[in-house]
């Protein structure tokens, strides 16, 4: 998908009340922050988090409550979507600790290296390999060395046997939450145009590429595949 028509998706989803969308299936979000922090837990108090494609922020509310000394950088080109995570962020009383960014990764001004950056559901929308691991590779420019990188994507098996199985139950989880039988036949059409949903093996290889040690994946629920992985 281009970048201007993902955009344009990720907005009018805002509008609509993205977050109040996906509440139903929260579990699964709050196992994977559960994680998220456990993983980054042994960076210093003074750590900067670079949030890459942040969305409403769901990531760094919950990183900057479980750890108040940490700074964030939430990059997100959706306006709408940032607007809801600035405002989060001000209910909360974290806004101080944070810098929001509207645009992509590229147009962020230099400062600082990254201690860390997470990057959740999506480098899986950049179809094209080659600028997939140049997205992975920009964020790789941005930390320090041995900064860590959490990304999370949906994957599935090569074999197209375990992945029908596995998409098929995926959806039914789905549809039990908030998505009615035409919102799932939506979303089917639009992962098989708008969706590299890659084997776990390449997903690590265009990791690896884009500047990191090999990745070590920590999470599987469903279709969404978790790893982390260290600047080379």
């Amino acid at each position: 998908m281009e970048r201007e028509e993902l955009q344009k998706v990720f907005d009018e989803k805002c509008a609509s009340g993205y977050d109040q969308q996906w509440s139903k299936i929260a579990p699964l979000r709050e196992a994977l922050h559960l994680l998220i922090g456990a993983v980054l837990s042994d960076l210093g108090d003074d750590a900067r988090i670079l949030c890459v494609g942040a969305g409403t922020g769901p990531e760094l509310i919950y990183l900057a409550e479980r750890f108040p000394a940490w700074r964030f950088v939430a990059v997100e080109p959706s306006a709408p979507m940032l607007d809801v995570c600035r405002r989060k962020a001000e209910e909360r009383g974290i806004a101080n600790r944070c810098e929001f960014h509207e645009g992509y990764l590229e147009s962020l001004r230099r400062g600082d290296a990254f201690d860390a950056a997470t990057s959740l559901l999506v480098s899986q929308f950049i179809l094209d390999r080659e600028a997939r691991t140049g997205f992975f590779r920009g964020i790789a420019e941005r930390l320090r060395p041995g900064g860590v990188l959490v990304n999370a994507d949906l994957s599935s098996e090569a074999s197209p046997a375990a992945y029908e199985s596995l998409r098929g139950a995926w959806f039914r989880m789905m549809q039990d939450g908030v998505l009615t039988p035409e919102a799932i036949e939506k979303m089917r059409a639009a992962h098989d145009r708008d969706v590299a949903l890659l084997p776990p093996v390449e997903v690590v290889e265009i990791i690896s590429a884009g500047g990191f040690e090999s990745p070590v994946q920590f999470l599987q629920t469903g279709l969404i595949r978790a790893w982390y992985a260290r600047r080379v």
